[in-house]
């Protein structure tokens, strides 16, 4: 049995089963002329919602009588984002010097039941406390008196005022370990701290330990639930049982409900664990997936390598493939796709490729390479940005009731997504650096450009008023999180950029209506180019062009800060997202001379209601960790939010790719994308690719048998094994048919050269009505029917159901490019020595 972790290593070592990934909830959609979200899918949601009046026993004395929570998903969980909204709150004021904040609600995980009331979460057992702030702690000084009865096993009485009473709520961890500082009434000498240890820390934790509602008494936030692999001390997730029959261990979603002061004292200073606080938690049972999918022993293990964008759909579908007779484990190696399909073209028993963009090759030259679409989805714009206390005293009065809460809507163009990826706001430069290239000489002569996004007249003429009154400030709102190394998807959002006019203009070196110019070194204008050249886009990377250093500081020791260590690089898009969702902008911590050898520390992550964080990542990711994601223009001039029927209405508008046997891809300089109202601009299919030449036949009912099912029953929407998760719409039935026929040639192997010469098939791409339901599931993969898709607008590029262009048939024709084979060797280097570093563990 595997961690749940998504493959980065393309090995073949055996291999007893890879973890799926669930879903998280619906995305958001933008402000004004957009396309809005689907609703959750109600067939299969696990939405549940808890009360004060039900479950608090003291509700007399509760703070919030009338509080009602709800969580968006209480099943399926994995490592992902879950919404927790609520009313009948009150209006919060956020924490201050030695106060916790008043009227706030604080949102934790726990894992144990309470031995006298199993339907109650043990409060030993939760993961609180990490932060170490005031009302925020496992432990804590008590005034006389006012420590309840159900407290003093773990309070430690004092015997002067240098020796305060102590109460200190211990941690019982999953592994039996417990962490104490009070035993048997007494304090234990020199012992672990309860709040931070092996088991949380403030980079580890997933805690919120301030919720804050607005004057309706009503808000939500975004909480990441932790598994085993994050929190060892939690266990969520742990296998119970063997095989098929495994299940995960439960947990627990505690809200705890603080008032305007602790009793006993005149602000909220104390641990939300003791029991006057306790008593009245509101509680949620989570069930998680077993860690370790339980495929047979002695499955064959197939490797798939590619795209980055399907990665949570083959989380998903994997333990229901193993799981069936004669079934496979299907290892998944996200790479370069460009990589992925030269390797492929050059060996059939190579990878199934996985990819949005066909091979590239010479004039004259066939492309040996099948192509079966498999998955409809793309990338977004993810942000979790809070507001700010107002920055001028003539914001309305609604502005400052607001402070801290989330913005949960935003518009971008491509021309705004253009100064973010090409560090033309004067704070996504580093600190202390000559910055005069973009105008800005200091504070008293800023020039032009904007500071950030919040500050730039461009976005606010577009987006909610409140924008305008928002001190955000600093390079947390001035650049995006983008993965590093090089992606499909990159080459889609520089063609978005590229389609529209006001962004060409401004890559061009034109300033836009107020006067903001693009960063120079990004500029496709050559002769304002310092390097004497344009920057060639569309590309398959996110470069940081600006050789901009801030000066060293001899004094201290600091060495040179660039844009690479100003703002990192996230080691892919799934990174992206669930950054986003802890709030982790990745800024530069302060220069630490003792750390061996000298370093910048990391920054502990802002807590919800002080985030400020934006990414590109893809939507599996985005809907996992329950992101917010910005509705963006359109090339009909509509603001679209990524949604199943934005994108479905994007692939009714795809047109063929130049140069591939039958592929399509939704192309923003169209005619058919100009059309397309409804269309989400960042929509991309991805690809199954194989030779269908390969001598392996049983290498070949692999990976055919890999392609039925995921446009099979793997497009049944749903959070369950090996159903269609949140960020993918179905496809069209028409590729589903195309698919289809792509597997069935992959199954049946080379062909017999036929003795009679003919003219080779082409593929054919036709235009046709936009789908408006997904095909049937076929009996051979699973029974019932694919739900209804929506309907998209206007007339479709779709790929046909009838026969591709044949492969090669015969070693004579199986013939690749020299230049395709000399490249080969190095995508295995590539892949030996060059893969993308990931973060920790993900599931």
């Amino acid at each position: 049995m595997l961690p749940r972790t998504r493959r980065r290593t393309w090995f073949a070592s055996g291999l007893t089963g890879v973890l799926t990934a669930g879903a998280v909830f619906a995305l958001v959609a933008g402000l004004g002329v957009t396309i809005a979200p689907t609703g959750a899918r109600a067939a299969d949601s696990s939405q549940m919602t808890v009360t004060a009046k039900a479950q608090d026993r003291d509700l007399a004395s509760a703070p919030m009588p009338d509080l009602a929570v709800t969580v968006s998903q209480t099943t399926d969980l994995v490592n992902q984002g879950i919404t927790v909204s609520w009313t009948g709150a009150k209006q919060s004021q956020p924490p201050v010097p030695g106060s916790g904040g008043t009227n706030f609600l604080q949102i934790f995980q726990c894992w144990g039941d309470d031995p006298t009331d199993p339907t109650r979460p043990d409060r030993t057992t939760c993961e609180y406390g990490a932060f170490n702030r005031a009302g925020q702690t496992r432990d804590g000084a008590r005034t006389p008196g006012s420590v309840a009865a159900q407290d003093q096993q773990y309070t430690a009485p004092g015997t002067n005022f240098f020796t305060p009473t102590i109460t200190a709520i211990p941690f019982r961890s999953a592994t039996g370990k417990v962490i104490a500082t009070v035993v048997d009434g007494k304090k234990v000498p020199d012992a672990v701290s309860v709040n931070v240890n092996e088991f949380q820390t403030s980079y580890t934790t997933n805690e919120i330990p301030w919720a804050g509602s607005g004057r309706d008494g009503a808000g939500s936030v975004a909480f990441e639930t932790h598994t085993a692999l994050q929190s060892i001390g939690l266990g969520c997730g742990a296998a119970v049982g063997a095989g098929a029959s495994a299940t995960g261990a439960p947990c627990w979603l505690v809200v705890v409900p603080r008032g305007v002061n602790d009793v006993g004292e005149t602000q909220n200073s104390s641990s939300g664990l003791f029991w006057d606080n306790w008593k009245h938690a509101l509680a949620v049972r989570l069930q998680f997936r077993p860690i370790g999918a339980h495929c047979a022993i002695g499955a064959a293990e197939r490797q798939l390598q590619g795209s980055e964008l399907v990665a949570n759909a083959i989380q998903s579908w994997q333990p229901t493939l193993c799981g069936q007779a004669g079934g496979a484990i299907y290892s998944h190696l996200t790479s370069v796709e460009s990589n992925a399909v030269v390797a492929a073209a050059a060996d059939p028993s190579a990878p199934l490729a996985l990819t949005s963009q066909p091979l590239p090759v010479a004039d004259g030259q066939k492309d040996p390479l099948a192509y079966a679409p498999i998955a409809l989805t793309g990338l977004s714009v993810a942000f979790a940005v809070d507001r700010t206390a107002p920055n001028s005293s003539t914001a309305p009065g609604g502005v400052a009731e607001r402070t801290n809460l989330p913005f949960t809507q935003m518009k971008l163009t491509p021309r705004l997504i253009a100064k973010l990826l090409t560090s033309s706001y004067v704070e996504s430069l580093p600190y202390g650096a000559d910055k005069t290239e973009i105008g800005y000489k200091d504070n008293a002569n800023p020039g032009s450009n904007a500071y950030n996004l919040a500050e730039d007249p461009d976005f606010r003429s577009i987006n909610d008023a409140d924008w305008q009154y928002q001190g955000l400030r600093g390079l947390v709102f001035a650049g995006l999180l983008v993965p590093q190394g090089r992606s499909d998807g990159a080459v889609a959002i520089w063609k978005y950029i590229l389609a529209d006019a006001d962004a060409r203009a401004f890559l061009n070196g034109d300033p836009d209506p107020w006067g903001m110019k693009v960063n120079p070194w990004f500029s496709t204008n050559p002769r304002i180019n310092p390097t004497g050249t344009a920057l060639g886009i569309p590309m398959d990377n996110y470069p940081k062009a600006d050789p901009i250093e801030s000066p060293a500081d001899k004094t201290e020791g600091t060495p040179p800060i660039n844009l690479v260590t100003w703002r990192p690089y996230t080691n892919d898009y799934d990174s992206g997202g669930k950054l986003t969702l802890q709030g982790d902008a990745l800024l530069l911590g302060s220069w630490d001379p003792q750390a061996s050898p000298p370093k910048f520390s990391k920054t502990v992550r802002r807590l919800p209601g002080y985030q400020a964080v934006m990414s590109v990542t893809d939507l599996g990711a985005s809907e996992r960790y329950g992101v917010h994601t910005a509705a963006l223009l359109n090339p009909a001039g509509t603001f679209v939010a990524p949604t199943t029927s934005s994108l479905t209405a994007a692939a009714a508008a795809m047109t063929p790719v130049a140069g591939s046997s039958g592929m399509v891809a939704f192309d923003p300089a169209s005619p058919q994308a100009a059309a397309a109202t409804d269309a989400y601009p960042l929509a991309m299919p991805v690809y199954a690719a194989a030779r269908t030449d390969g001598k392996d036949a049983e290498l070949r009912s692999s990976y055919a048998s890999f392609i039925r099912y995921a446009v099979g029953a793997g497009q049944r929407p749903g959070s369950a094994d090996g159903q269609l998760p949140e960020g993918y719409a179905p496809i069209p039935t028409a590729w589903v048919g195309a698919a289809t026929e792509v597997a069935d040639r992959i199954a049946a192997g080379p062909v017999a050269p036929s003795p009679q010469p003919s003219a080779p098939s082409s593929a054919t791409v036709v235009r046709a009505p936009a789908p408006a339901a997904a095909a049937p599931v076929s009996s051979s993969d699973s029974s019932g029917t694919l739900p209804p898709q929506p309907a998209a607008t206007g007339a479709a590029m779709s790929l046909s159901a009838s026969t591709t262009p044949a492969d090669p048939v015969a070693a004579t024709g199986a013939v690749v490019p020299i230049a395709l084979l000399a490249a080969v060797a190095a995508v295995i280097v590539s892949a030996l020595t060059g893969r993308r570093r990931r973060m920790p563990s993900q599931t």
